[in-house]
């Protein structure tokens, strides 16, 4: 899943970009309030953390801009006002949730996790589809005969994102915005190489070439 973090403690956000980036996110940043509503609006985000307290323009604004604009992509704001008051004022302006500091980088996981299930309208506490669980904590695949299988890094992002769209056609395109950071070369061949590595390892029956139009997540056989 692609993240967008939207914080402006630069030691923050180097500790929370490798700690997200080892859970199985790509993660892009912003530093400041127009930056981030920009990206925000521009480019594919599974999720969005965001701080309140920015420069240039309020977290609080840059949220109300976006659901004013219908930008509907899920937001937890992380931030160290946390007063009763303020959470509501957060949850008004259109936060799907709220994590105050300090916290721990696996309670943030956890919340992050759960957003994704609940923005693609999954319930339980795993990731399941087409025969297939995935175990986000290790980065495993669970076949259907509880058999786990490992996958690296980008395996992960990608197989995660096929499950969360079972049977929808997905092009190269938004598999490379939604599994990759903005810098990543968009003309690069690796969506197929790491395509080819997933039929691999889960059989060619699993994810289906469209021509023309991309591929499509059918499942396993059980």
């Amino acid at each position: 899943m692609r993240l967008l973090l939207v914080e402006d403690d630069d030691l923050l956000v180097t500790s929370l970009k490798h700690d997200l980036e080892r859970q199985g996110f790509a993660v892009d940043h912003a530093h400041e309030g127009i930056e981030a509503e920009f990206m925000g609006d521009n480019m594919a985000y599974d999720l969005i953390v965001l701080d309140l307290g920015l420069p240039n323009r309020s977290g609080l604004d840059v949220l109300k801009n976006w659901r004013a604009r219908d930008n509907r992509t899920p937001v937890i704001i992380l931030t160290g006002r946390d007063a009763w008051h303020e959470r509501v004022e957060g949850f008004k302006a259109g936060a799907d949730d709220y994590l105050g500091k300090p916290f721990h980088i696996e309670e943030l996981v956890v919340r992050l996790q759960a957003l994704i299930r609940r923005s693609h309208e999954l319930v339980g506490a795993s990731l399941k589809s087409g025969g297939l669980e995935l175990d986000e904590e290790r980065q495993q695949v669970i076949l259907p005969d509880q058999q786990r299988l490992e996958l690296t890094g980008t395996e992960f992002r990608l197989l995660r994102c096929f499950i969360l769209n079972k049977g929808k056609i997905l092009s190269k395109t938004r598999l490379t915005e939604h599994v990759y950071e903005q810098d990543f070369d968009r003309d690069s061949n690796l969506i197929e190489v790491y395509i080819r590595r997933l039929r691999d390892k889960l059989g060619n029956q699993v994810i289906e070439t469209r021509r023309g139009q991309g591929y499509i997540y059918v499942g396993i056989e059980q």
